[in-house]
């Protein structure tokens, strides 16, 4: 099912990336299943063109106490991962992600998640938008505990 219809403007297909479809949360937190584990999951529309491919990169941020800002943190990120077609009308992903916990008495990771999204013909990358994790997204696949949705992750 098709997010357009046949012939959509472009100004319409740009309109997606402010489309509820598009969203990254948090869906797993150090959890008794998936401990020391944050797991990220995204949301992302199809344009209805068969022709685009549809892809996602899952990224973990450490907020520093030093500075106050987000850090990438190294080793954990996903790589694109292609989602499929387009033409569909939504895509979801997402994956979770082992963090070495802090020493005993330092102070807890305060994590978040970056996806990055692309849509893509015959290679070209020809929309691209990144978006920090949010909370509040119903019906996230594999959360842990079900129903689970969140901006952050703390480990301790």
């Amino acid at each position: 099912m098709a997010v357009f219809p046949a012939g959509a403007s472009a100004r319409q297909a740009d309109s997606i990336f402010h489309n509820k479809r598009l969203w990254a949360t948090v869906n797993v937190c150090d959890t008794v299943g998936h401990p020391d584990s944050i797991g990220i999951r995204g949301s992302m529309p199809g344009t209805g063109d068969k022709a685009e491919d549809m892809f996602m990169r899952f990224q973990v941020q450490v907020l520093h106490s030093d500075d106050a800002l987000w850090h990438s943190l190294a080793g954990a990120d996903s790589g694109f991962v292609e989602v499929g077609s387009a033409r569909y009308r939504t895509r979801q992903s997402g994956n979770t992600f082992t963090i070495t916990p802090p020493r005993p008495g330092a102070a807890p990771y305060l994590l978040r998640g970056v996806v990055t999204f692309e849509w893509r013909e015959d290679g070209v990358v020809v929309r691209h938008v990144r978006k920090s994790t949010t909370a509040a997204h119903p019906n996230t696949t594999g959360s842990d505990p079900a129903g689970f949705s969140a901006a952050t992750c703390s480990i301790t």
